[in-house]
Formats: C-alpha cells, sequence, structure tokens
C-alpha cells in the first residue's frame, strides 16, 4: 500500500484553471474506478494552496498516471505555482472513516 500527500501553492490568478483540471481528473476517475484506490483534494484556506491525499492499495502503479485528464493536470502545474507541489510518501498511524465514503465524486465534478 502505498500513501502520498502532494501540497502546492498557486500563483493568483489560477486558480480556476487549477480547479477544472482537478475537476477533470475526478471525471475520468468516476469513469474507470480504479479498485483499492482512493483519491482525494482539499483547498486550503488561503485560497492557493491544494493538497492532494493518494491512497493506493494496489501492487501496480498508481493509477493516476495513466490518465489523460492527470496528464493534462500535470503538464502545466510548474508555471500555475508559486510553490511547487511537494510529494510526500506517509505511513499512516491510525485513521477514523477517512475514506468511509470513498469512491464518491460528488455529482458536479
Amino acid at each position: 500500500m502505498e500513501t502520498v500527500i502532494v501540497r502546492y501553492k498557486l500563483k493568483p490568478g489560477r486558480v480556476e484553471e487549477n480547479e477544472r483540471l482537478i475537476k477533470a481528473v475526478y471525471r475520468e476517475l468516476r469513469q474507470v474506478s480504479p479498485e483499492g484506490f482512493n483519491y482525494a483534494t482539499f483547498k486550503m484556506e488561503d485560497g492557493l494552496s491544494f493538497t492532494h491525499f493518494v491512497v493506493n492499495e494496489t501492487d501496480g502503479g498508481a493509477p493516476l498516471q495513466s490518465l489523460p485528464a492527470f496528464k493534462k493536470f500535470q503538464e502545466g502545474i510548474k508555471d500555475r505555482c508559486d510553490e511547487l507541489p511537494l510529494v510526500s510518501h506517509v505511513t499512516e498511524i491510525g485513521s477514523y472513516g477517512f475514506f468511509a465514503g470513498k469512491n464518491q465524486i460528488p455529482s458536479g465534478l
């Protein structure tokens, strides 16, 4: 199992574009519905910082890498960011209901 947290901060004026690209990733995830894969994205209170949580319970690589929408999201990330993505591989100590509604993607995405 692999758990990753990615944090970054956008340049002002790039938030809507970033959110549009993220929502496209979630639409594609809904279509392919990969087993054993959990993904969540949060916008921080400053309105510019984002945190992505990835929990991949499969033996293969994370399915994100094969999604065209994710590839498009990654293409311009350096141009969109004031602070580049910081990728941290983490070990879960404990959680309670964190992904209880896993794979529940809001229909508005």
